[in-house]
């Protein structure tokens, strides 16, 4: 068993906050692990986490550190999770995505694109004998229900348990992965479809998440499979300091509920529960039970508590950093997932003599297998079958049996590939379509060009998927 990784990260100071209260900041640095805070009464608070990244800290630093060796632990077949949590405006959607998905500036790149450059070049640099599949889907919980961002018209995608694989999103979207860029462009494509409402935050005048979005990335080997999920949390803050009203406050309230009930569970798996023996209540959100396998379960995970270094914010920021400092002792058992609906199990017959009888050879055989093979296997007492004229026809008996078994897994290979492309396909038309009807809008030059790399970008990744669709297809129906 291990515990959680969490780590606490403190943005800049805001233009807001700084006409406020000037460059004056509520935090004081120890070392990069231990730091005090005082609150708006004076009252100090001292925490200690895994790792602190303050004010000047640079993206790649938080993604060496929190998210890099969960990805390497996903590549091998072990569950991983990377959660943002803190108050609307702290910096959790700059940590996980940075500026915007397709933004290239390496400098600015969140813990999402760094993710997928990291799961492509774990599978490109592992061992040629070994096949991967990449999957992603993405979800988000809105108004109490799971939403498909990569297929808008499934709004309230049901959750379900399996002993072997944990919890599952039924009907959940699930597109193949060829390279990053293919990557990044579903990912953008997702991202545009998610919940937003306007709230008056601590800094400024924002857009807020309306809801909590999940980007579950699995990792398929032909015998193991690891998940890896990112979790961006909705914020959390006083609801009088929002300004919501009608459906943003209704929002908000329950945004508050599933982080409360969160709280609950982080606390039941520390504390204890009280006069509920073990109960954990999972079951109280969709939040927790999605989380389940994090919380406690088959999971590596790692937390990054963002906040606000502001005086006017630090009630919302010690409200944060005591969630991360009670869930760094959560324990968590992760451990290498066995893929058993695609797990053969090969058996091995005794080495065989010519001197060997049908009788003999069907004992030493039996002797390997179960009873009611052993009925199936058995040949008629009256037939007698010459298996072997001359030695050589032993090694001719091994090599067939092996070029069967290789032609069948090249087979069943060959068919989840071509199913999977299949999928692709579809969405790449849709995507497609998009395209153009953006494109016939563009009929002022100026726009046009401003959206020239834009649309650059999604066209050349389209031949290049399309190229591969043909390269697979003729490699596939050669394998048949």
């Amino acid at each position: 068993m291990s515990n959680f990784t969490v780590c606490a990260r403190f943005r800049p100071v805001s233009s807001r906050e700084r006409q406020d209260h000037g460059d004056s900041v509520c935090i004081h640095r120890i070392d990069d692990e231990t730091f005090s805070l005082k609150d708006d009464k004076e009252y100090e608070f001292m925490f200690s986490f895994d790792r602190v990244f303050y004010e000047a800290s640079e993206q790649a630093d938080v993604y060496k550190f929190l998210a890099r060796p969960i990805v390497q632990d996903a590549v091998n077949a072990i569950n991983g999770t990377i959660i943002t949590y803190g108050q609307t405006g702290a910096g959790k959607t700059y940590s996980m995505e940075g500026v915007h998905i397709l933004d290239c500036d390496e400098q600015k790149k969140g813990i999402l694109q760094r993710v997928i450059d990291g799961l492509f070049e774990d599978v490109s640099s592992s061992h040629e004998s070994i096949k991967y599949t990449v999957m992603l889907s993405m979800v988000e919980i809105y108004m109490g229900k799971i939403r498909d961002l990569l297929d808008p018209s499934k709004d309230n995608i049901q959750i379900k348990e399996s002993k072997s694989e944990g919890i599952l999103l039924s009907g959940v979207t699930k597109m193949s992965l060829l390279d990053p860029a293919d990557a990044l462009l579903i990912l953008s494509n997702g991202l545009t479809n998610r919940a937003v409402g306007e709230t008056l935050g601590a800094t400024a005048f924002i857009y807020s998440r309306s809801g909590k979005r999940w980007t579950m990335i699995t990792v398929h080997g032909r015998i193991k499979c690891g998940k890896l999920v990112l979790v961006d949390l909705a914020g959390s803050e006083k609801i009088e300091k929002t300004g919501a009203e009608g459906m943003v406050l209704e929002e908000a309230k329950t945004i508050n509920k599933s982080l409360s009930a969160l709280g609950k569970v982080v606390y039941a798996l520390t504390c204890g529960t009280t006069g509920r023996g073990d109960h954990i209540p999972y079951r109280d959100s969709k939040l927790t039970r999605i989380l389940k396998d994090a919380l406690g379960g088959n999971s590596r995970t790692a937390l990054l508590c963002c906040c606000s270094p502001s005086p006017s914010n630090a009630a919302e920021t010690v409200s944060t950093l005591r969630f991360g400092a009670r869930a760094k002792h959560v324990k968590v058992s992760p451990r290498i997932n066995v893929n058993e609906d695609t797990h053969t199990e090969v058996i091995i017959a005794p080495p065989l003599t010519k001197d060997d009888s049908p009788d003999r050879i069907s004992d030493k055989v039996s002797a390997q297998l179960l009873n009611e093979d052993v009925k199936l296997l058995k040949l008629p007492s009256h037939e007698q079958v010459i298996l072997f004229d001359d030695p050589s026809s032993m090694e001719d008996w091994d090599k067939n049996c092996e070029d069967g078994l290789v032609w069948s897994i090249n087979q069943q290979h060959a068919m989840e590939e071509l199913a999977s492309l299949v999928q692709q396909l579809e969405y790449s038309n849709n995507e497609l379509r998009a395209v153009l009807r953006v494109a016939e809008r563009l009929v002022d030059e100026q726009y046009a060009a401003q959206h020239a790399c834009f649309l650059e970008k999604m066209l050349d990744s389209l031949v290049q998927f399309l190229a591969q669709v043909r390269l697979y297809f003729l490699t596939s129906l050669t394998k048949l």
